[in-house]
């Protein structure tokens, strides 16, 4: 069936066929458990089905099947890797629309959002297929009474904990390198996002990936999240989350010396100088904040204007926002719901609390629902405007479609203020002149910079931030780095 149909027929029904119930273990889905727990479709605040609450024999039952897959994976010739890990690709492709529709009812964004998600999820298979019979180690040399190399090995066990804004590139992004390297996989998803992953799973067994290499395991993070960080089986685990939860991992993960990739959000700024295009600079921020309804860790959630231009990009930003159309993902919205009900309770007490700052909001403010139903939890898009470098919603990460607007005069003050804040994902910058750029590029304190288009890059760049944006490295061949381990062999070549 297309994506129009499996829409069409949830909007009708509000099922989705033949999601899975259990876990996905060893191969196989498990049958579902006793402790359940309601999955809702934000876009109406409703439960469309239920999941399975995992339990401490779950995921040690995963863990152990991880252990033994990865014993025969690392084996496993690695053109053999290459070849099934395109055979997923494929599958994701041809099983594009369900998973597309499965993600929009669990996250909340729109369809077309979440098509691109699945076909970048594709596209990192690709790539890292293509890295997976090419992890090569280099020769040292030491002079010829020695020879001497190196060669990457698989960790072995690795963890995901999967965020629920982007659950199916994010469960690929880590899942796709850890299996072109040699390792195994057990993965913990969101308890508010539980089903792609799980669809994700049949399908690489389906592609040919050994019982038991990838497994995934729903429930709670603060149960089966903290279980997966604590276990020394584990020998490296990826987290994408909030400072407060990364924070709690790697304590969690510490005693075991357990090899960690953080991924802990930011508060990015688009910076843009007098001789920007207004027009440019206006429809850079909109797509930097409103995307995904700014549930983003990479969102441009502050833009920092020169004082130049800052009255044509604010006027034409802000009417760009007024005439957004929230709306249920399936419906051809411009912009889809928040996530939970929870994480919008959070949005509305930021906001509110700004407006009793007696800060100047050009725009929205306030939870909304979907106009043709009057139900969702969806929250207007906003915009900030004028705000001191130590106001609350500079400093903190709202992770909602809310921009936070700063304005300077000098490079000087432009390059403090976009550094001012304890996170460092990525920036963009707006200009004409190369030369300041380039300067203030290599100023900012973050792992990713864009010039004149704020999305710019994709999955060949590696990602990951500075400062309490966490550390490591995800995406491009830098994600290969934290699934494999170098040694060095040297031979004496003396009679």
């Amino acid at each position: 069936m297309t994506a129009e149909t499996i829409a069409r027929t949830y909007l009708e029904t509000g099922h989705l066929p033949s999601l899975p119930e259990g876990h996905f273990i060893d191969g196989k889905t498990t049958p579902p458990s006793n402790r359940k727990m309601e999955s809702f479709d934000p876009g109406r605040a409703e439960a469309f089905a239920e999941f399975s609450l995992g339990e401490t024999s779950d995921m040690d039952r995963a863990i152990a099947s991880a252990e033994q897959a990865a014993a025969h994976w690392r084996q496993v010739p690695p053109g053999e890797r290459c070849t099934i890990l395109n055979t997923v690709a494929r599958l994701f492709r041809e099983n594009a629309d369900r998973l597309a529709v499965i993600e929009v009812v669990d996250s909340g964004k729109t369809l077309a959002e979440a098509q691109g998600d699945v076909q970048s999820s594709a596209r990192l298979f690709e790539y890292y297929a293509g890295a997976a019979d090419k992890l090569d180690g280099r020769s040292v040399n030491l002079g010829p009474g020695h020879t001497a190399f190196t060669v990457r090995e698989p960790v072995g066990v690795t963890g995901h904990i999967i965020p629920w804004n982007y659950p199916t590139s994010t469960f690929a992004r880590g899942v796709a390198p850890a299996l072109a390297a040699g390792c195994s996989v057990v993965a913990k998803p969101a308890e508010t996002t539980p089903f792609t992953a799980l669809v994700m799973a049949e399908l690489l067994c389906e592609a040919g990936v050994p019982d038991g290499l990838v497994n995934v395991v729903t429930g709670l993070g603060s149960d089966m999240g903290a279980q997966l960080a604590r276990d020394p089986r584990i020998k490296q685990l990826t987290f994408t989350g909030s400072v407060s939860t990364g924070i709690n991992v790697a304590q969690m993960a510490a005693p075991n010396v357990t090899r960690l990739t953080l991924e802990l959000g930011g508060k990015s700024p688009l910076i843009a100088f007098e001789d920007a295009d207004p027009e440019k600079v206006a429809d850079g921020s909109y797509w930097a904040i409103f995307s995904n309804s700014g549930q983003i860790c990479s969102a441009g959630s502050r833009l920092i204007l020169h004082k130049a231009i800052r009255d044509d990009v604010l006027a034409i930003l802000a009417e760009r926002a007024k005439s957004i159309r929230p709306g249920h993902g399936l419906s051809d919205p411009d912009m889809g719901a928040i996530n939970s009900d929870l994480h919008l309770s959070r949005i509305k007490t930021h906001v509110e609390a700004a407006k009793a700052r007696g800060a100047t909001l050009l725009t929205g403010g306030d939870v909304t629902v979907d106009a043709d139903t009057g139900k969702g939890w969806f929250f207007q898009p906003t915009v900030i405007a004028d705000l001191a470098p130590g106001d609350p919603a500079v400093q903190d990460e709202i992770f909602g479609p809310v921009l936070s607007v700063q304005n300077f005069e000098t490079e000087e003050e432009a390059i403090r203020l976009a550094n001012g804040t304890e996170f460092g994902l990525i920036a963009s910058v707006y200009t004409r002149d190369v030369g300041r750029a380039m300067r203030v590029a290599h100023a900012m304190d973050c792992g990713q910079v864009s010039v004149n288009d704020y999305w710019a890059g994709g999955l060949e760049l590696p990602f990951g931030g500075n400062k309490k944006s966490g550390y490591g490295r995800e995406k491009g061949w830098e994600g290969l780095d934290a699934y494999t381990k170098v040694k060095s062999i040297t031979i004496s070549n003396g009679s």
